[in-house]
């Protein structure tokens, strides 16, 4: 293979790779590991009395982290604070994109095969606007320090084009290769192929978690990958290099495999400090309001860490001043915090968003928090 940062990689060459074996025996033991850590996973989340609090929350918190990863810089409380309005800074709008993103992705693989047009829907949905494949030539990618040039992509939309197709051809193939070290692989070529002016790292991570869904792996979008890259990032960025520049492939696999080991992991440790809040809060709010025994109320509660008036109004059937009474009450025993945005009352399940964002080995009943 040859192969130079500053020309285009028009010869990249298409996958399986040559002569290699993807799955050697450090491979295999890694993805065994990987495998058992998402099936936990599955169980706990079969476990949750609510999973639509995951459904909602831990793809926000993995569209901030894979904006993060491209120095686009929101907060969870920014984004759980304006993901009904669609408001926010720049980089909370961005953010929110990534979350529509993936939704349109998992709508889309529901009723048909990921392929390159998934893949074009997901990044126009990240950037907002229509995003046809590269067609203008001189896309570079540079160390952001220093300028130095690190990659230069195929050129061409015929070209790029076509290299999508064998990419989607690779992504369904019939053969006996598992589907996290296929996911592994394809995720590279992705990013190799560089397919849009914009958008393709966070692209290429949605596209990672369509795959494990696709491939019965994952139910629902509820891991969270781009977190532990983010703690990994240069790891991320010089295995891919390790790849293009010396066919470094098993590294980058057990390295993509690790990552969905430990993301697992941590989301199962996640699901559990939730289910302990939960339990907790429901207890404190029976005992502070009669809302706090309807089940809706509770659940609204937690599906949404920023909660209004009109939304207990409308899931729990009650008049916006029982909402509003039910909701008030709990701000009086600091289970709420009651903030004004814009035109708009909203009440704030704290104890809930430290859970969603803490670093899972910072567990405890939540509220400890307050002691």
């Amino acid at each position: 293979m040859s192969w130079s940062p500053d020309v285009p990689f028009d010869d990249l060459p298409p996958l399986p790779p040559a002569g290699l074996d993807l799955e050697p025996k450090p491979v295999l033991k890694a993805t065994v590991e990987a495998r058992t850590a998402l099936a936990t996973l599955a169980q706990a989340r079969q476990l949750l009395p609510n999973p639509h609090i995951l459904i909602h929350a831990v793809p926000l918190l993995e569209a901030q982290a894979s904006s993060e990863i491209e120095n686009i810089v929101t907060t969870a409380d920014e984004l759980f604070k304006h993901v009904d309005s669609g408001g926010g800074d720049h980089a909370t709008k961005a953010a929110l994109r990534d979350r529509s993103a993936l939704f349109a992705g998992v709508e889309s693989i529901r009723s048909r095969p990921l392929t390159a047009a998934t893949a074009a829907r997901i990044c126009s949905e990240l950037q907002g606007r229509d995003m046809p494949v590269r067609s203008v030539p001189g896309t570079r990618i540079a160390n952001p320090t220093t300028r130095e040039i690190l990659y230069a992509p195929p050129e061409g939309a015929e070209l790029i084009r076509e290299k999508l197709s064998a990419w989607e051809h690779f992504v369904h193939a019939e053969d006996e290769l598992d589907p996290l070290v296929r996911m592994a692989v394809a995720h590279y070529q992705f990013e190799a192929i560089h397919p849009f002016h914009h958008g393709n790292g966070r692209t290429g991570r949605v596209i990672n978690i369509l795959m494990l869904i696709e491939a019965g792996l994952l139910r629902d979008p509820i891991l969270y990958l781009s977190r532990a890259i983010i703690a990994r990032k240069n790891d991320y960025y010089r295995l891919l290099r390790g790849v293009t520049a010396e066919d470094a492939w098993i590294d980058w696999i057990l390295y993509m495999l690790d990552i969905v080991r430990e993301s697992a992991t941590s989301t199962t440790q996640k699901i559990g400090a939730i289910r302990t809040c939960q339990e907790d809060i429901a207890e404190r709010a029976r005992a502070a309001t009669p809302g706090g025994r309807d089940a809706q109320f509770l659940a609204v509660l937690f599906e949404r860490p920023y909660c209004r008036i009109n939304s207990v109004a409308d899931r729990c059937d009650v008049s916006r001043q029982t909402a509003s009474t039910w909701l008030h009450a709990l701000v009086h025993v600091g289970l709420l915090r009651d903030v004004k945005v814009g035109r708009e009352r909203l009440f704030v399940n704290d104890e809930l968003l430290d859970v969603l964002t803490r670093p899972e080995w910072a567990r405890g009943r939540c509220h400890q928090l307050r002691a």
